[in-house]
């Protein structure tokens, strides 16, 4: 039992190093991380059903002992599995506010005729045409300031 003990030991310890590698990695590379820390912990699972035959099987004066470090290790490994799901879980919600974020960035805004509208309406109510004037300056300028924030955001 305890070169099996040991080995699963040292593979949740390189699992460890591989969660601290997997905040790292880029974009590409983190996927093929994630992938090999999802096959070493269910590597380890396996492992640790056999721990259990084995503890199982230990001499009574043993036996207790064997169960603890057996179940530290499964809570060390359901510990490595809710890291990697809350991890994979950031990345994605990450990933969908990036999708988000260009959708809204690559709409052109339009006003579909609603200037024209504006400026018929007033017309209708008797304002004068430097005030119209002063309308279409204010449009303008507003559309200057959206790209201006746009840019801005895209830093």
């Amino acid at each position: 039992m305890d070169p099996l003990f040991q080995q699963t030991h040292k593979q949740v310890h390189e699992i460890q190093s591989c969660m601290g590698r997997l905040e790292t990695a880029d974009k590409q590379s983190v996927h093929i991380v994630e992938n090999e820390i999802q096959a070493s912990i269910d590597q380890i699972f396996s492992r640790l059903e056999r721990l259990e035959i084995l503890s199982s099987k230990e001499p009574p004066n043993k036996r207790q002992n064997a169960r603890l470090r057996v179940d530290q290790l499964k809570y060390d490994v359901q510990h490595l599995q809710t890291a990697l799901r809350n991890f994979q879980h950031r990345r994605h919600a990450r990933e969908q506010q990036e999708r988000q974020r260009e959708e809204l960035l690559s709409r052109t805004f339009t006003t579909n005729g609603t200037q024209k509208k504006i400026l018929d309406i007033a017309n209708m109510l008797g304002l004068s045409n430097t005030v119209m004037r002063l309308i279409e300056k204010r449009a303008f300028q507003d559309k200057y300031f959206m790209i201006a924030a746009n840019r801005f955001l895209d830093f």
